[in-house]
C-alpha cells in the first residue's frame, strides 16, 4: 500500500513536472531586428572599416579602403579614400560634406554628442595616431584635432562607457605578427588630460575584435591573435574568448562567443539595459577556400546577456558583412558597407529596428484572478467603513486593532511594489550583500519600544508631528508636517507609476489603466473605511504578496535545470549568494558590510520614529503593550521575506542562464519579475502574482493616503482653528480623495510626458529632509537643551548638508546617518548659541515617568 507522504510527493512531482512543461513552451528563439536596406553608399565598390556614426542626427560614413580595379589575388592594390558622406535621414540621399585630413580607414570611430571621434587608423604608408573629432558647422564640415594615441595603431576596436573612451588591440603596422594587448582610456570630461593606459585583458592580444559598452561595463570578445607563420608573415589565430572590464573591479573573462567571430562590425549595439549584439564576423571556416568559392561571412546575430553571462541567436542579417562599423541611429542599428567576401566590398547599408519579442496577453483568466482581488479590496473598504464614526475611529481605528494586524500593516507599508520588483531585480543583476538592509530593524524594533513609543502613547497624540510641537514649538510641528506631506505626495505617484510601466512593457496592460486601477480602487477604499480599512487590505494584501513570492520562488525552481539542487549549485558556483564584503570602503562603488549595517541602521531610524504612515501604527491598538507586539511583528517578518526576494532574484538568475532563448534580449532587470510570470507562469497563477504586484503598491499608496489626510486634517486644519471635530471627519475623507486623486494624474501625466527623471528630482530634492526629521525627533528626545530655534536650524542644516553630500562619493546608504547626525550635533550646538526656551519636561525620562497632557 502507498503510504500517503509518498503519494504526495509523486503529486507533487507529476505537478510541478506540468508547470516545467508550461514554462519552457515560451523558450523558442525569436528574429529580433527587422532588417531593410538604406540608400546604398554613393561607391560601387564600398568601402571596407570606414569612420562611421552620428553627427547632429546624421548619419556620417568617412574614408574606407576598396580594391578599385582588381582584386588582390589578380595583382590589385588597396586603396584608400577620405570622402566624407552624410545622410540626413532614413527616407533621404546620400551627400558628399567634405574630406578628412588624410585618406584613412581602419581606425576606431565613436559617436558623442559633441560629434563623430575618428581614431588612429591606417592608410597605405604606414599606421597613425591621430585622433580627430568630425563635427557640422552650420552645414560645413569641420574637423578638430583630439590628444593622439600613445602609438599608432590600426585594426583595433573601441567603444565608448559613459563619457570615457576605450581603445583595445589592434596592430602597430601592417606586417605585425604579434597584435596588441593594450587599452586606451580618454575621458571626454578631461580630454586635456589625453590618452591613459589601463591593464589589459587577461588573455591574448588580438585585432579585428568586437567590443561594446553595457552594464556599466566595457566588453571585448573574438578576433585575432597573430603569430609568424613559416614564410615569416603573418598568421591568424582565431578567438572565442571574450573580457569585460568594469571600472574599480577589473577584468573578468566571459563566456565564450558560440562561433568564431573576426571582424564583426563594432562596437557592439546595446539592446535595452543588458545586452549587446554580436552581428556575424568571420569565423574561419573558409579560410582555405578560394575567393571564386567562397559563399560569403555568417549571417547570425547572436546576443549577450551582460547579467546572465549568456549567448543565443536572436536571427540573421541579409547580408554578412565584415571589416566595418556598427552606428546606433535613433531607433535603427546600422551596418555601413563593409566587406561581403575576401576582397570584395559592398556599397550596402543595413538597418536594424528592435521587434518587440512578444507581449504577453494577460487573458481573461488574470483578469478574472486581478479583478476579484480588487473587489475584495474595495468590500474591505465597505464593511471597515460601517464603524467610521468620528476622526478617532478614522485615523486610528478606534484603538482596537490587533496587535499583529497592526504589525503585519506596517510590514506592507514598507514592502512598497519597488520593493517588490526591485529586490529579486537586484539579486538577479548582482548578489546578495543587499541582503542585510533589513536586519538593522531587528536592532531597532527594543529600542523603539523602550524609548519612542512611550512617547508616541503617552502623549496620546494622532499625528508624530504633535510631539514636535510639545517639545518644541509650532513652526516645528509645521515643519515636520510639511516635509512628510511633500515627499508622501511624490512618493504615491512613483509608486503607482513604475509597476505600472513594468507591467506594461511586459503584457499587454495598458499603463494607464494599471495605475487607474491601482489609484481608483485605492482611494475607493481608503476613503470609505480610513485606517481600519487601509490596516485589514494590508492584511490581506500581505498574504496575496507573500503567497505570490512563494508560489512564484518555487515554480521558477521547478523550471531550473536539475530542480533545487541546481538551482544552488549554479547559484554559488556563479557567486550568486555572495552575502558579505569586509572592506571598509565608503564610496559608492562598495557594498561593504558594515556600511549596509550602519547606514541602513539609521535608514530605518527615518520612517520608525518620524513617518506618520508607521508611527499612526502605533497608535492604532489598545495599549503600549500591543503596540510593543505590533512593532516586533513586523521586525520578525522584514528578513524571512528580504531572504525569500534574494531567493526570487537568483532563481530568475539561474532559471535564464539555463534557458537563455526564453529570455527578452530588450527586458529591463527591473522588469525582470513580472516578465517572468507574465510569459512564464501559467493563466490564473500569473494573476494572482501580478495581484501581489497591485498588492504591494496598494498597501503602500493606501497608508499614504490616510496619514497625509490625518495630517492634513490634525496639524494644518484643526491645529489653524479652520475646522471642529464635528466637520473634521467629512475632511479627512474629502482630503484622502483629493490627495489620492492627485497621486493617481501625477502618475498618468508622468506615464504620458515621461517626466519621471523630474519626479525622481523632486522627491530626492524634498528627500532630502527625511533624516533631518528624524533627527528632530531625536534631538527632542535625548537633549533637554535643545530648544525650538536650535531644531529647525539643524533640521536645515541637515537638509543643506545632505545636498552637497549627494554631490560626493559617499554610499547613498549612509547618508541618512550624515542627515541625522548633522541635525542632532548642529541642533544642539545651535540651542545652546541662541536664545531660546526649551521644554525638558518632554525630553527622554520625563516622558517616560509621566507626560503633562496640556502643551505648554
Amino acid at each position: 500500500m502507498v503510504s500517503a507522504s509518498l503519494l504526495a510527493h509523486h503529486i507533487m512531482k507529476i505537478v510541478l513536472t506540468f508547470f516545467t512543461a508550461l514554462i519552457l513552451v515560451s523558450s523558442a528563439s525569436a528574429q529580433l531586428l527587422d532588417w531593410s536596406q538604406l540608400p546604398p553608399i554613393p561607391d560601387q565598390e564600398g568601402f571596407a572599416t570606414p569612420f562611421a556614426g552620428v553627427v547632429q542626427n546624421q548619419l556620417v560614413v568617412a574614408g574606407g579602403a576598396n580594391f578599385p580595379d582588381a582584386k588582390p589575388w589578380d595583382g590589385g592594390q588597396k586603396v584608400w579614400y577620405d570622402t566624407v558622406f552624410a545622410l540626413p535621414s532614413p527616407e533621404a540621399e546620400w551627400k558628399r560634406i567634405g574630406q578628412l585630413p588624410r585618406p584613412l580607414g581602419y581606425g576606431v570611430s565613436i559617436s558623442t554628442d559633441e560629434g563623430l571621434i575618428c581614431i588612429g587608423g591606417s592608410d597605405a604608408t604606414a599606421h597613425h595616431a591621430e585622433v580627430f573629432r568630425i563635427q557640422f558647422n552650420g552645414s560645413t564640415l569641420a574637423i578638430t584635432d583630439l590628444p593622439s594615441l600613445p602609438s599608432p595603431c590600426a585594426n583595433m576596436s573601441g567603444a565608448l562607457l559613459g563619457n570615457t573612451i576605450y581603445v583595445a588591440g589592434g596592430i602597430d603596422e601592417s606586417d605585425a605578427t604579434e597584435a596588441l594587448l593594450t587599452v586606451w582610456t580618454l575621458d571626454l570630461d578631461h580630454v586635456e588630460a589625453g590618452w591613459k593606459t589601463i591593464e589589459p585583458w587577461p588573455g591574448p592580444g588580438r585585432m579585428l575584435a568586437a567590443t561594446g559598452a553595457q552594464d556599466g561595463s566595457f566588453f571585448i570578445v573574438g578576433g585575432a591573435a597573430l603569430k609568424a607563420g613559416s614564410d615569416g608573415k603573418p598568421e591568424r589565430i582565431w578567438l572565442q574568448d571574450g573580457y569585460r572590464y568594469t571600472p574599480g573591479k577589473g577584468w573578468r573573462q566571459i563566456a565564450d562567443t558560440p562561433q568564431v567571430s573576426v571582424a564583426a562590425p563594432s562596437p557592439m549595439p546595446t539592446v535595452g539595459a543588458s545586452t549587446l549584439l554580436l552581428i556575424g564576423g568571420d569565423d574561419g571556416a573558409q579560410v582555405t577556400v578560394a575567393p571564386s568559392d567562397h559563399k560569403g561571412f555568417p549571417k547570425t546575430v547572436f546576443a549577450y546577456h551582460t547579467v546572465t553571462d549568456t549567448w543565443r541567436s536572436v536571427g540573421e542579417i541579409p547580408l554578412g558583412l565584415v571589416t566595418t562599423s556598427t552606428v546606433q541611429w535613433n531607433d535603427h542599428i546600422v551596418v555601413p558597407g563593409g566587406e561581403r567576401m575576401p576582397g570584395t566590398r559592398s556599397n550596402q547599408v543595413w538597418s536594424g529596428t528592435l521587434t518587440l519579442e512578444g507581449k504577453t496577453p494577460f487573458g481573461w483568466l488574470n483578469y478574472t484572478t486581478l479583478f476579484a482581488y480588487l473587489a475584495g479590496m474595495v468590500g474591505i473598504g465597505w464593511f471597515c467603513s460601517q464603524g467610521n464614526h468620528t476622526t478617532d475611529d478614522y485615523f486610528k481605528g478606534g484603538g482596537n486593532i490587533p496587535w499583529w494586524a497592526a504589525g503585519m500593516s506596517i510590514f506592507a507599508t514598507m514592502l512598497s511594489s519597488l520593493t517588490f520588483m526591485s529586490v529579486p531585480a537586484k539579486a538577479y543583476m548582482t548578489d546578495w550583500t543587499f541582503l542585510w538592509a533589513n536586519l538593522p530593524i531587528l536592532f531597532l524594533a527594543p529600542f523603539i519600544i523602550g524609548i519612542y513609543l512611550p512617547f508616541f502613547r503617552k502623549l496620546q497624540i494622532t499625528t508624530a508631528y504633535e510631539y514636535l510641537e510639545k517639545r518644541f514649538n509650532l513652526a516645528a510641528r509645521l515643519y515636520g508636517s510639511a516635509a512628510f506631506i511633500l515627499f508622501q505626495l511624490g512618493r504615491q505617484a512613483i509608486v503607482l507609476l513604475l509597476p505600472a510601466l513594468a507591467l506594461a512593457t511586459v503584457s499587454d496592460l495598458d499603463v494607464n489603466v494599471c495605475i487607474l486601477l491601482m489609484g481608483a480602487l485605492c482611494v475607493a477604499y481608503t476613503t470609505m473605511g480610513g485606517i481600519r480599512a487601509v490596516i485589514w487590505t494590508d492584511v490581506v494584501q500581505t498574504f496575496v504578496l507573500i503567497g505570490a513570492a512563494l508560489l512564484t520562488l518555487v515554480l521558477v525552481i521547478s523550471g531550473t535545470e536539475g530542480g533545487i539542487g541546481g538551482f544552488f549549485e549554479i547559484a554559488q558556483t556563479q557567486d550568486k549568494m555572495h552575502a558579505i564584503n569586509w572592506n571598509w570602503d565608503a564610496t559608492k562603488a562598495s557594498n561593504a558590510f558594515w556600511v549596509i549595517i550602519i547606514g541602513n541602521l539609521f535608514i530605518n531610524l527615518v520612517p520608525y520614529t518620524s513617518d506618520q504612515t508607521v508611527v499612526q501604527r502605533y497608535m492604532t491598538t489598545k495599549d503600549e503593550k500591543s503596540a510593543s507586539r505590533s512593532i516586533w511583528t513586523n521586525a520578525l517578518m522584514a528578513m524571512p521575506s528580504t531572504l525569500l526576494f534574494f531567493l526570487i532574484g537568483t532563481a530568475l538568475f539561474v532559471f535564464y542562464r539555463t534557458h537563455p532563448q526564453s529570455l527578452d534580449a530588450q527586458q529591463t532587470p527591473d522588469a525582470i519579475f513580472p516578465a517572468f510570470i507574465l510569459q512564464n507562469l501559467p493563466a490564473g497563477i500569473a494573476g494572482i502574482v501580478i495581484a501581489g504586484i497591485f498588492a504591494a503598491a496598494q498597501s503602500t499608496v493606501s497608508s499614504s493616503l490616510n496619514s497625509v489626510s490625518t495630517v492634513l486634517t490634525v496639524d494644518v486644519w484643526q491645529r489653524l482653528g479652520w475646522t471642529t471635530e464635528a466637520k473634521s471627519l467629512r475632511l479627512a475623507k474629502t482630503l484622502t480623495i483629493i490627495v489620492g486623486v492627485f497621486a493617481t494624474v501625477a502618475a498618468l501625466v508622468l506615464a504620458e510626458l515621461n517626466l519621471k527623471s523630474l519626479w525622481d528630482a523632486y522627491n530626492s530634492l524634498v528627500g532630502l529632509a527625511g533624516s533631518g526629521l528624524a533627527g528632530l525627533f531625536a534631538l527632542g528626545i535625548f537633549s533637554k537643551r535643545a530648544h525650538g530655534m536650535g531644531a529647525l536650524i539643524g533640521a536645515l542644516t541637515s537638509a543643506l548638508v545632505l545636498y552637497f553630500v549627494q554631490q560626493t562619493n559617499l554610499h547613498f546608504f549612509l547618508y541618512a546617518a550624515v542627515g541625522i547626525v548633522t541635525c542632532v550635533s548642529v541642533g544642539w550646538i545651535a540651542s545652546i548659541l541662541l536664545p531660546g526656551t526649551p521644554h525638558p519636561e518632554f525630553s527622554r525620562g520625563d516622558a517616560i515617568c509621566g507626560v503633562p497632557q496640556t502643551t505648554p
